[in-house]
């Protein structure tokens, strides 16, 4: 029996996955993706960094955002085609994207995974504040106007408190990862 359980771990080790790290703006996700993408050796894509390849000065639109996640799942999809696991690391506030995310994975044959980082405000306030060389252009207002805009998750998900230290954030991720 141990024999087969060492197979089915093999094969899950082969397989893509496809781990998508969502919340507001200033929760950390970029901490947690990074963690993630380390323990499992995958590619990190930032929504922050496609946005900033594809636009000098965005705007922030409704069509940007489209065009930032349609080359984000292009991207996603290009690294499990070549056998690769990606990490996507973004608000996903909206509920069409992360089911998405989800098809994607589906369609490549990768297993996918939802994770929510989630933050106190308080906390969130100061770390937005602190901010310093980082391709995220939200402050704290946008962190309220993402609240109150996000579409609630209905699917099953993970979720990592990074509300505390460093060590408490990894050690969570660690149990997932």
């Amino acid at each position: 029996m141990s024999g087969e359980h060492a197979a089915t771990d093999s094969d899950a080790d082969r397989q893509p996955r496809v781990v998508v790290v969502c919340g507001l703006p200033g929760a950390g996700k970029t901490t947690v993706a990074e963690r993630v993408a380390d323990r499992l050796g995958a590619e990190l894509l930032r929504t922050d960094v496609v946005r900033t390849d594809l636009f000098e000065e965005p705007a922030y639109t409704d069509a940007e955002l489209r065009a930032v996640y349609d080359e984000l799942f292009e991207r996603a999809a290009d690294a499990v085609r070549g056998g690769d696991s990606v990490v996507l690391d973004g608000t996903f506030q909206h509920r069409e994207y992360r089911e998405r995310a989800r098809a994607t994975a589906d369609d490549l044959g990768a297993a996918a995974t939802l994770v929510k980082v989630e933050c106190e405000e308080d906390v969130v306030r100061e770390r937005i504040r602190e901010r310093s060389d980082d391709e995220s252009d939200a402050d704290f207002s946008i962190h309220q106007q993402y609240r109150e805009s996000f579409d609630a998750i209905d699917c099953e998900h993970a979720v990592v408190d990074n509300s505390g230290e460093l060590a408490a954030t990894r050690e969570q991720v660690d149990v997932l990862f």
